[in-house]
């Protein structure tokens, strides 16, 4: 059975909220902090009888916590959470865990490890793959950066919701790692969409077309899980594809400082930005087929 652990978690969004509730449920203390305190009060109703609560302020919801986990937006988010005003760096004492759970640059990771450090405190960023699914059925993958000992210390709380944990590096590596995650998905949703507007433009079966390729070297994550639901123009669920933009915009931010082009992660990040100019940031990421002209329109 796992240690009990005074826990605060910073971040309830699609993501953070179902992590923080697999905490609490694993018997864990757990201080929650959302920017949105209504939302902290819901998360706190629907885990009720477990032994959780709220705070005011980042800096309230660590003080005196063996962990701080983060799940926010972005780099300024996290920045602010952490480093900034009654951030929860500054009321952390020594000894204990900092992990962030955001896909951000590796440079804020970076940023954030060498403070903590400074502070005797152990960082990971962790970002994780799997979605909002992943998330409520405990079984994402994390890819994490930091020193051996924070690794240590964390392997056993985050494996309250994690499926796959995989130690990749130093400090950053497990934010290069999610780039790598983000490119590879997002030239197979790119292949995906085209697939499918060519089966619909042929007037084939999708239903067929699908169990005929789904058992070869076609089959992805992406085609069994998204393959029925674009088909059906169904995309109010899932990954939003505001984050992956922002996603794919720290990928390629971070080839061009190696001097490396990725042609097909730039083209398909401009498709995604015209699904947002249709009002689609908000949809699941398959809705990257929308850039492409539905058959007969």
């Amino acid at each position: 059975m796992t240690e009990s652990k005074r826990i605060a978690f910073l971040g309830l969004g699609t993501m953070g909220a179902p992590m923080a509730g697999h905490l609490a449920r694993a018997g864990h203390r757990v201080t929650v902090y959302n920017r949105t305190a209504a939302k902290a009060q819901e998360w706190l109703a629907s885990n009720a009888g477990l032994d959780v609560a709220t705070a005011a302020t980042p800096a309230d919801a660590a003080r005196d916590q063996d962990a701080v986990l983060t799940c926010v937006g972005n780099d300024d988010d996290l920045a602010q959470v952490v480093l900034g005003e009654d951030g929860a760096l500054g009321a952390m004492t020594p000894g204990a865990l900092l992990v962030d759970h955001t896909t951000v640059s590796p440079a804020i990771a970076r940023r954030i490890a060498k403070e903590a450090q400074d502070r005797g405190v152990h960082a990971l960023d962790a970002p994780v793959s799997g979605g909002q699914a992943g998330a409520e059925n405990g079984q994402l993958a994390i890819m994490c950066g930091g020193s051996p000992e924070a690794m240590e210390a964390a392997h056993p709380i985050i494996a309250a919701y994690a499926a796959r944990i995989v130690h990749i590096g130093n400090s950053g590596s497990g934010q290069e790692t999610k780039s790598v995650n983000q490119l590879c998905i997002a030239g197979t949703l790119a292949g995906l969409a085209e697939g499918m507007r060519f089966a619909q433009a042929a007037g084939l079966d999708l239903d067929r077309v699908f169990e005929a390729i789904s058992g070869g070297a076609a089959r992805s994550w992406q085609m069994d899980n998204r393959w029925k639901t674009m088909g059906e123009d169904s995309f109010d669920f899932g990954f939003a594809i505001d984050w992956m933009c922002k996603d794919l915009a720290i990928a390629l931010a971070e080839a061009e400082a190696r001097g490396l082009e990725l042609p097909v992660a730039r083209m398909v990040h401009g498709f995604y930005a015209r699904v947002q100019a249709m009002g689609g940031g908000r949809q699941d990421t398959s809705a990257l087929i929308r850039h492409l002209p539905e058959v007969g329109a």
